[in-house]
Protein backbone atom coordinates (compact mmCIF):
# COMPACT_ATOMS: atom_id res chain seq x y z
CA UNK A 1 0.00 0.00 0.00
CA UNK A 2 1.68 3.21 -1.05
CA UNK A 3 0.57 6.32 -2.15
CA UNK A 4 1.80 7.55 -5.27
CA UNK A 5 0.33 10.65 -6.43
CA UNK A 6 -2.83 11.14 -8.58
CA UNK A 7 -4.01 13.10 -11.68
CA UNK A 8 -5.69 14.93 -9.86
CA UNK A 9 -4.01 16.16 -7.04
CA UNK A 10 0.08 17.15 -7.47
CA UNK A 11 1.71 15.80 -4.44
CA UNK A 12 5.70 16.62 -3.89
CA UNK A 13 8.00 13.97 -2.87
CA UNK A 14 8.66 14.69 0.41
CA UNK A 15 4.93 14.62 1.10
CA UNK A 16 4.19 11.23 -0.63
CA UNK A 17 7.40 10.14 1.45
CA UNK A 18 5.18 11.34 4.94
CA UNK A 19 1.97 9.68 4.11
CA UNK A 20 3.99 6.42 3.39
CA UNK A 21 5.65 6.36 6.01
CA UNK A 22 2.82 6.97 8.36
CA UNK A 23 1.01 4.33 6.55
CA UNK A 24 4.05 1.81 7.59
CA UNK A 25 4.39 2.72 10.90
CA UNK A 26 0.79 2.29 11.91
CA UNK A 27 0.49 6.19 13.18
CA UNK A 28 -1.77 9.00 12.40
CA UNK A 29 0.07 11.53 10.01
CA UNK A 30 -0.91 14.73 11.06
CA UNK A 31 -0.57 17.57 8.78
CA UNK A 32 -0.24 21.07 9.04
CA UNK A 33 -0.08 23.79 6.84
CA UNK A 34 -1.49 27.54 5.42
CA UNK A 35 -5.06 26.91 5.03
CA UNK A 36 -5.96 26.33 1.62
CA UNK A 37 -3.21 23.94 1.08
CA UNK A 38 -5.03 20.78 0.08
CA UNK A 39 -5.24 19.41 3.58
CA UNK A 40 -8.21 18.08 3.37
CA UNK A 41 -7.90 17.12 -0.36
CA UNK A 42 -4.91 14.90 0.44
CA UNK A 43 -7.29 12.54 2.37
CA UNK A 44 -9.57 12.46 -0.15
CA UNK A 45 -6.51 11.49 -3.12
CA UNK A 46 -5.17 8.76 -0.64
CA UNK A 47 -7.72 6.98 -0.19
CA UNK A 48 -8.94 6.93 -4.02
CA UNK A 49 -5.42 6.32 -4.79
CA UNK A 50 -5.43 3.22 -2.65
CA UNK A 51 -9.09 2.62 -3.35
CA UNK A 52 -10.25 2.52 0.41
CA UNK A 53 -13.24 3.94 1.59
CA UNK A 54 -12.90 7.51 3.21
CA UNK A 55 -14.72 8.25 6.63
CA UNK A 56 -14.59 12.11 7.46
CA UNK A 57 -14.76 13.99 10.50
CA UNK A 58 -14.99 17.64 10.39
CA UNK A 59 -14.42 19.21 13.69
CA UNK A 60 -16.09 21.86 15.30
CA UNK A 61 -15.63 24.00 18.69
CA UNK A 62 -18.48 22.20 19.82
CA UNK A 63 -17.15 18.85 19.36
CA UNK A 64 -16.36 16.19 21.72
CA UNK A 65 -13.92 13.08 21.38
CA UNK A 66 -17.08 11.23 22.77
CA UNK A 67 -19.04 11.72 19.78
CA UNK A 68 -16.18 10.44 17.40
CA UNK A 69 -17.17 6.90 19.19
CA UNK A 70 -20.55 6.61 20.51
CA UNK A 71 -23.70 8.29 21.40
CA UNK A 72 -26.36 7.37 23.67
CA UNK A 73 -29.78 9.01 22.92
CA UNK A 74 -31.38 8.81 26.25
CA UNK A 75 -33.76 11.51 25.20
CA UNK A 76 -35.39 8.99 22.20
CA UNK A 77 -35.40 5.95 24.59
CA UNK A 78 -37.27 8.38 27.45
CA UNK A 79 -39.97 8.95 24.53
CA UNK A 80 -39.94 5.53 23.24
CA UNK A 81 -40.75 4.63 27.29
CA UNK A 82 -43.77 6.84 27.40
CA UNK A 83 -45.01 5.61 24.38
CA UNK A 84 -44.84 2.24 25.04
CA UNK A 85 -42.31 1.09 22.36
CA UNK A 86 -41.15 -2.54 22.52
CA UNK A 87 -37.53 -0.62 21.23
CA UNK A 88 -37.04 0.58 24.24
CA UNK A 89 -36.13 -2.71 26.02
CA UNK A 90 -32.75 -3.15 24.31
CA UNK A 91 -30.43 -0.21 24.72
CA UNK A 92 -28.86 -0.93 21.56
CA UNK A 93 -31.00 0.59 19.78
CA UNK A 94 -30.42 4.18 21.30
CA UNK A 95 -26.33 3.36 20.94
CA UNK A 96 -25.58 6.19 17.97
CA UNK A 97 -22.05 4.98 16.15
CA UNK A 98 -19.68 7.47 15.80
CA UNK A 99 -17.03 7.96 12.55
CA UNK A 100 -14.07 5.98 14.93
CA UNK A 101 -16.83 3.48 15.21
CA UNK A 102 -18.08 3.40 11.91
CA UNK A 103 -13.91 2.99 11.12
CA UNK A 104 -13.13 0.44 13.22
CA UNK A 105 -16.40 -1.64 12.14
CA UNK A 106 -15.58 -1.27 8.85
CA UNK A 107 -15.43 -4.55 6.66
CA UNK A 108 -12.20 -3.14 4.78
CA UNK A 109 -9.64 -1.05 5.70
CA UNK A 110 -10.62 2.76 5.46
CA UNK A 111 -8.78 6.11 5.61
CA UNK A 112 -9.96 8.07 8.32
CA UNK A 113 -10.06 11.84 7.94
CA UNK A 114 -10.08 14.27 11.29
CA UNK A 115 -10.72 17.63 9.83
CA UNK A 116 -9.26 20.53 11.76
CA UNK A 117 -8.67 18.62 15.67
CA UNK A 118 -7.40 22.28 16.85
CA UNK A 119 -10.64 23.98 16.71
CA UNK A 120 -11.68 21.78 19.44
CA UNK A 121 -11.07 22.29 22.63
CA UNK A 122 -7.63 21.87 23.91
CA UNK A 123 -8.40 18.16 25.63
CA UNK A 124 -10.06 16.72 22.51
CA UNK A 125 -6.86 15.35 21.38
CA UNK A 126 -5.69 13.56 24.51
CA UNK A 127 -9.18 12.07 24.78
CA UNK A 128 -8.55 10.38 21.95
CA UNK A 129 -4.75 9.04 22.82
CA UNK A 130 -6.40 5.50 23.97
CA UNK A 131 -8.22 5.29 21.28
CA UNK A 132 -6.17 5.79 18.72
CA UNK A 133 -3.29 4.43 19.66
CA UNK A 134 -4.73 1.10 21.14
CA UNK A 135 -7.43 1.11 18.15
CA UNK A 136 -10.49 0.02 20.72
CA UNK A 137 -12.84 1.83 23.35
CA UNK A 138 -15.07 0.21 25.49
CA UNK A 139 -19.13 1.08 25.39
CA UNK A 140 -20.38 1.29 28.87
CA UNK A 141 -23.83 1.25 28.53
CA UNK A 142 -23.79 -2.05 26.57
CA UNK A 143 -20.57 -3.59 28.51
CA UNK A 144 -19.02 -3.94 25.18
CA UNK A 145 -15.30 -3.60 24.19
CA UNK A 146 -15.17 -2.33 20.48
CA UNK A 147 -11.87 -3.32 18.30
CA UNK A 148 -11.01 -2.54 15.11
CA UNK A 149 -11.28 -5.13 12.57
CA UNK A 150 -8.47 -3.24 10.49
CA UNK A 151 -6.46 -0.33 11.39
CA UNK A 152 -7.42 2.59 9.53
CA UNK A 153 -5.23 4.77 7.96
CA UNK A 154 -5.86 8.30 10.24
CA UNK A 155 -5.21 11.56 8.46
CA UNK A 156 -5.73 14.87 11.07
CA UNK A 157 -5.36 17.85 10.12
CA UNK A 158 -4.31 21.70 11.68
CA UNK A 159 -4.59 25.09 10.92
CA UNK A 160 -2.46 25.68 13.61
CA UNK A 161 -5.22 27.43 15.87
CA UNK A 162 -4.04 26.76 18.99
CA UNK A 163 -1.55 24.05 20.20
CA UNK A 164 -1.82 20.40 20.35
CA UNK A 165 -0.83 18.30 23.50
CA UNK A 166 3.19 16.31 23.35
CA UNK A 167 1.63 12.95 24.24
CA UNK A 168 -0.66 13.73 21.48
CA UNK A 169 2.02 14.80 19.16
CA UNK A 170 4.38 11.89 20.18
CA UNK A 171 1.62 9.46 18.52
CA UNK A 172 1.84 10.61 15.45
CA UNK A 173 4.02 11.24 12.38
CA UNK A 174 3.93 14.83 11.25
CA UNK A 175 4.21 16.84 8.13
CA UNK A 176 3.80 20.30 7.22
CA UNK A 177 2.62 21.47 3.79
CA UNK A 178 4.86 24.30 2.82
CA UNK A 179 3.66 26.93 0.28
CA UNK A 180 4.02 25.80 -3.92
CA UNK A 181 6.87 27.56 -5.55
CA UNK A 182 6.18 28.75 -8.47
CA UNK A 183 6.99 25.36 -10.39
CA UNK A 184 4.47 23.63 -8.08
CA UNK A 185 1.64 25.57 -8.43
CA UNK A 186 2.40 25.95 -11.88
CA UNK A 187 2.08 22.17 -11.81
CA UNK A 188 -1.28 22.88 -10.00
CA UNK A 189 -2.66 24.81 -12.25
CA UNK A 190 -1.82 23.19 -15.41
CA UNK A 191 -3.86 19.73 -13.39
CA UNK A 192 -6.76 22.22 -13.08
CA UNK A 193 -6.67 24.66 -16.14
CA UNK A 194 -5.12 22.34 -18.60
CA UNK A 195 -6.22 24.46 -21.64
CA UNK A 196 -5.11 27.82 -19.52
CA UNK A 197 -3.51 30.10 -22.28
CA UNK A 198 0.55 30.42 -21.04
CA UNK A 199 0.43 34.04 -20.79
CA UNK A 200 -2.53 34.22 -18.70
CA UNK A 201 -1.00 31.50 -16.14
CA UNK A 202 2.10 33.42 -16.07
CA UNK A 203 0.63 37.05 -15.82
CA UNK A 204 -1.79 35.22 -13.09
CA UNK A 205 1.15 33.54 -11.24
CA UNK A 206 3.13 36.50 -11.41
CA UNK A 207 0.59 39.35 -9.54
CA UNK A 208 -0.22 36.40 -6.93
CA UNK A 209 3.27 35.95 -5.61
CA UNK A 210 3.60 39.28 -5.59
CA UNK A 211 0.51 40.08 -3.69
CA UNK A 212 1.59 37.63 -0.75
CA UNK A 213 4.80 39.20 -0.72
CA UNK A 214 3.25 42.46 0.00
CA UNK A 215 4.33 43.62 3.87
CA UNK A 216 1.31 43.68 6.03
CA UNK A 217 -0.97 41.89 3.93
CA UNK A 218 -3.44 40.25 7.20
CA UNK A 219 -4.48 37.39 4.87
CA UNK A 220 -2.58 35.85 2.44
CA UNK A 221 -4.17 34.56 -0.86
CA UNK A 222 -4.19 30.69 -0.67
CA UNK A 223 -3.73 27.85 -3.63
CA UNK A 224 -7.99 27.76 -3.77
CA UNK A 225 -8.21 31.56 -4.17
CA UNK A 226 -5.45 31.41 -6.99
CA UNK A 227 -7.71 28.53 -8.82
CA UNK A 228 -10.67 30.70 -7.91
CA UNK A 229 -9.38 33.20 -9.39
CA UNK A 230 -8.47 32.04 -11.91
CA UNK A 231 -11.85 30.27 -13.04
CA UNK A 232 -12.95 33.89 -12.57
CA UNK A 233 -10.49 35.28 -15.40
CA UNK A 234 -11.38 32.56 -17.85
CA UNK A 235 -14.86 33.44 -17.33
CA UNK A 236 -14.82 36.99 -18.03
CA UNK A 237 -12.46 36.72 -20.80
CA UNK A 238 -9.48 38.96 -18.99
CA UNK A 239 -6.40 38.32 -20.92
CA UNK A 240 -2.95 38.25 -19.82
CA UNK A 241 -2.54 41.95 -21.21
CA UNK A 242 -4.61 43.01 -18.91
CA UNK A 243 -2.56 41.36 -15.73
CA UNK A 244 0.79 42.38 -17.47
CA UNK A 245 0.34 46.21 -16.51
CA UNK A 246 2.76 47.11 -13.73
CA UNK A 247 1.17 50.71 -13.49
CA UNK A 248 1.53 50.83 -9.75
CA UNK A 249 -1.19 53.74 -9.49
CA UNK A 250 -3.13 49.88 -10.52
CA UNK A 251 -1.68 48.03 -7.91
CA UNK A 252 -5.54 46.40 -7.02
CA UNK A 253 -5.59 43.26 -9.77
CA UNK A 254 -9.14 42.79 -11.74
CA UNK A 255 -11.37 40.49 -9.83
CA UNK A 256 -9.44 40.65 -6.38
CA UNK A 257 -12.32 39.68 -4.25
CA UNK A 258 -12.11 36.50 -4.92
CA UNK A 259 -7.85 37.17 -3.47
CA UNK A 260 -8.22 39.76 -1.19
CA UNK A 261 -10.72 38.28 2.08
CA UNK A 262 -10.74 41.61 4.18
CA UNK A 263 -11.51 45.55 4.15
CA UNK A 264 -7.65 45.71 5.94
CA UNK A 265 -6.06 44.25 2.83
CA UNK A 266 -8.23 46.23 0.41
CA UNK A 267 -7.51 49.29 2.40
CA UNK A 268 -3.35 48.33 1.61
CA UNK A 269 -3.58 48.27 -1.35
CA UNK A 270 -5.51 51.43 -1.90
CA UNK A 271 -3.17 53.52 -0.13
CA UNK A 272 -0.03 51.95 -2.01
CA UNK A 273 -1.94 52.91 -5.22
CA UNK A 274 -2.77 56.59 -3.53
CA UNK A 275 1.10 56.64 -3.14
CA UNK A 276 2.61 55.39 -5.84
CA UNK A 277 0.06 58.53 -7.58
CA UNK A 278 1.16 60.87 -5.14
CA UNK A 279 4.96 60.21 -5.88
CA UNK A 280 3.99 60.17 -9.70
CA UNK A 281 2.44 63.63 -9.04
CA UNK A 282 5.46 65.07 -7.48
CA UNK A 283 8.15 63.39 -10.05
CA UNK A 284 6.02 65.40 -12.94
CA UNK A 285 6.18 68.90 -11.28
CA UNK A 286 8.54 71.77 -13.21
CA UNK A 287 11.83 71.87 -11.43
CA UNK A 288 11.77 68.73 -9.78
Amino acid sequence: MRFQGTASYVATDDLKLAVNAAIQLQRPLLIKGEPGTGKTMLAEEVASALDMPLLQWHIKSTTKAQQGLYEYDAVSRLRDSQLGDERVKDIHNYIVKGVLWQAFDSERPVVLLIDEIDKADIEFPNDLLRELDRMEFYVYETRQLVRARHRPVVMITSNNEKELPDAFLRRCFFHYIKFPDKDTMQAIVDVHFPNLKKTLVKEALESFFQMRELPGLKKKPSTSELLDWLKLLMVEDIDGDALKERDPTKLIPPLHGALLKNEQDVHLFERLAFLARREGTTSARPGQ
